[in-house]
């Protein structure tokens, strides 16, 4: 029996990279002879009450649900109603979660640079209580780079140099939970990006950008195909193992002699940019995994 599927995407943001994304999952799903429905998200509104959990809508639901949106509630909705989603809510807010997604790669002792987190603050305040600076600096040195636990496109890090470049940094961004890291000279302005599906690595390429210690394509960076070596791809899928990710994209740092360092992993990796660059679509490895998960 041919499986049903949904494929939800942000209706709410700008540009087409969102849909796009969602387009090529569902052309993928056609060639596997599994009909699939491209839904907004906020054409599903979730209700509950104390006869149970409904949703607002008129459509069938699915025998599954592959889901490109960090939604979480939505996610954790259709999946309390019995339905296969993937990655599942749980994957989706770790991943979204730059903090915790260190600490579960920490806890699986997987290559990840020095990291120190910003004490928790839960309102901005004229007086401000910053940690102890000079405390971090010692363990981390500069350069340093800060990183916002939320964040795309690499827009959310900054590279600081100097303390008082780290207290106004910190000051800014008091009241948002972010993380100090070592910066890893050895990588600067280039990483790798493999994208995971089950227990292998589809395709990879590397970033690289001129004038920027970030390699993000969206950030001016450019890309070529890469053949990452047996221990890249181990790392990566070790990496995707830990978080429970069906699929991912694994940015991988350059260390020093040939190790590598897990930079982010990222449950909705746009694969737009990976096919252009590698020529493999990685929606079909996708969704050929899923359907035999079902």
């Amino acid at each position: 029996m041919n499986k049903f599927g949904w494929i939800i995407y942000n209706g709410n943001l700008p540009g087409n990279k969102f849909l796009d994304y969602a387009e090529m999952l569902h052309e993928a799903a056609a060639k596997q002879n599994s009909h699939t429905k491209i839904i907004k998200n906020n054409d599903l509104l979730s209700e509950f009450n104390t006869l149970g959990l409904h949703l607002i809508s008129d459509m069938e639901l699915p025998d599954y649900v592959i889901f490109t949106d960090k939604d979480i509630y939505l996610a954790r909705q259709l999946e309390l109603l019995g339905i296969p989603v993937y990655n599942n809510s749980i994957v989706i807010e770790t991943s979204d979660d730059k903090i915790a997604t260190y600490q579960i790669l920490a806890q699986h002792k997987l290559p990840i640079p020095k990291t120190i987190v910003a004490p928790k603050v839960f309102y901005q305040r004229e007086d401000k209580t910053l940690p102890n600076l000079h405390s971090i600096v010692n363990t981390l040195d500069f350069p340093l780079i800060i990183k916002e636990a939320f964040g795309s496109f690499g827009e959310q890090v900054y590279i600081i140099h100097t303390m008082e470049e780290l207290e106004s940094k910190v000051s800014e961004l008091y009241g948002r939970p972010f993380m100090f890291q070592e910066f890893v000279s050895t990588s600067y302005g280039k990483d790798l990006r493999l994208q995971v599906v089950g227990n292998e690595v589809v395709a990879a390429m590397k970033r690289t950008a001129k004038d920027d210690f970030r390699a993000n394509i969206t950030a001016g960076g450019t890309m070529e195909k890469y053949e990452p070596s047996i221990k890249a791809k181990e790392i990566a899928i070790q990496a995707a193992k830990a978080i429970g990710a069906d699929f991912c994209g694994v940015d991988l740092l350059f260390g020093e002699d040939g190790e590598y360092i897990i930079c982010e992993i990222n449950s909705n990796a746009h694969i737009r940019n990976l096919y252009e660059c590698t020529g493999i679509n990685a929606a079909d490895a996708i969704v050929k995994h899923i359907l035999a998960q079902l």
